[in-house]
């Protein structure tokens, strides 16, 4: 394994495709700790950055700062729980976007000329705007 020199927050944050204040924000809020040289300037090491790769996909997934910090020190089964709390909330979320693909799909296709006037568009409507269990409406 090749380890790399130390970088400095504007070298750290491009390589991690990243703006600066990014890292300073993770750093303000506890999540990051990079070394600090004896000016004071920051020093991001490969475990450093590994970190911010970490906390950044975590963000990528939909997670919020203080549940990445929850997930990092909580135990084995609040991890577990915090985990599947978030898999939960994704899956009712494609479940919504799969609802209205079929939803915008009967639409493309619909022949009544108002849409208020087609019972499936109208069916739809009663049950509460893609809030239904994503079987709205079927396929043909």
């Amino acid at each position: 394994m090749t380890t790399i020199p130390a970088m400095k927050i504007g070298d750290a944050a491009a390589a991690l495709g990243i703006e600066a204040h990014v890292l300073r924000h993770w750093e303000s809020v506890g999540l990051l700790a990079p070394k600090r040289s004896q000016s004071g300037h920051r020093s991001y090491d490969e475990h450093i950055l590994d970190y911010a790769r970490l906390i950044h996909t975590l963000q990528r997934a939909g997670l919020s700062l203080d549940q990445i910090r929850r997930l990092g020190y909580s135990a084995r089964e609040q991890r577990l729980s915090l985990i599947d709390a978030r898999r939960a909330e994704v899956r009712k979320r494609i479940a919504l976007l799969h609802a209205t693909d079929r939803f915008l799909e009967h639409l493309a296709a619909c022949s009544h000329p108002i849409i208020a006037e087609c019972p499936e568009c109208s069916d739809f409507a009663k049950r509460g705007h893609l809030r239904s269990s994503g079987k709205f409406p079927k396929r043909p």
